[in-house]
Order: C-alpha cells, then sequence, then structure tokens
C-alpha cells in the first residue's frame, strides 16, 4: 500500500491511528452512550472482530478503556485493564477532550498511569469528543 492510501486510510477510519491489526482482540471497557462509535466501528473493522467485554475469560491483544471523570479510581481502572493483556500490550485510554462533560486532567491521567505500572507513549484526538493515550508496561519493567 502506498503512503498516500496510508494517509487516506486514516482519514476515513480513525481506528488506524491506535495502531490495530487484522485478527486482534480488543476488550473494551468503560462502553457507554456518549463513545465515539466511529472509532468503534472503525476497530472492529480493521480487526475484523467485534470488541469483546469485560466478562471476556482470555487474554485480549490490547484494551480500549472509555474513562470519565466520574467513573471512579483511575488508577484500579488501570491495574484492572492490565490484567486482561499481555505485559506490553497497549492500553488505550480514552476520555472526554477538555471542556467536555467527564474531562479528566493530564496530570491525573499521567499520575495514575505511573502509579498502575504504564507509560504513556502516544496521544491522538480519538474523535469529536474524545482524546486517547495509549500506555503500556515500561520494557524497563524488571529494574530496581
Amino acid at each position: 500500500m502506498s503512503a498516500t492510501a496510508d494517509h487516506a486510510e486514516e482519514r476515513t477510519n480513525p481506528a488506524v491511528r491506535l495502531g490495530f491489526q487484522p485478527g486482534q482482540v480488543v476488550q473494551e471497557l468503560g462502553y457507554g452512550e456518549d463513545t465515539e462509535q466511529e472509532l468503534r466501528d472503525g476497530i472492529e473493522a480493521l480487526t475484523g472482530q467485534q470488541l469483546v467485554d469485560e466478562d471476556y475469560d482470555d487474554l485480549a491483544d490490547a484494551v480500549v478503556m472509555w474513562f470519565r471523570e466520574d467513573d471512579g479510581d483511575l488508577t484500579d481502572a488501570l491495574v484492572d485493564a492490565t490484567t486482561m493483556i499481555d505485559p506490553g500490550a497497549p492500553v488505550w485510554l480514552l476520555t472526554p477532550k477538555t471542556g467536555r462533560d467527564g474531562y479528566v486532567e493530564p496530570s491525573e491521567i499521567g499520575e495514575a498511569a505511573k502509579t498502575a505500572g504504564l507509560a504513556q507513549t502516544k496521544s491522538i484526538n480519538a474523535g469529536k469528543d474524545w482524546s486517547g493515550s495509549r500506555l503500556v508496561t515500561p520494557k524497563t519493567a524488571g529494574k530496581k
């Protein structure tokens, strides 16, 4: 595929920016009526798999977690999300953009991620109302 075709796909499918691959199992946490349906559809189109929910009882290749300010403790939610994936697999934390209901301060995301043992590697525009932060377990996790 050419670079131009890659950019065209990125514009038509917002999930391309999240780096998902065909065949991957993506677990979705925190789904609500306010979630970005276009992004959800794009993930399913890209992976060829339906998103699985919190009842999925096997390891997923990635987690997409929708989180709003009033959804509880972010650190606890991130720790729970990492139990659903292998070390190194991404947790995409999706939070409402600035000025939207449920907005989460970037400093809170950074602190919660660090406490949960995750590193933020990338931020994206995940749709009209949502921002995304790619969180992973650091490759230096064995360091003391």
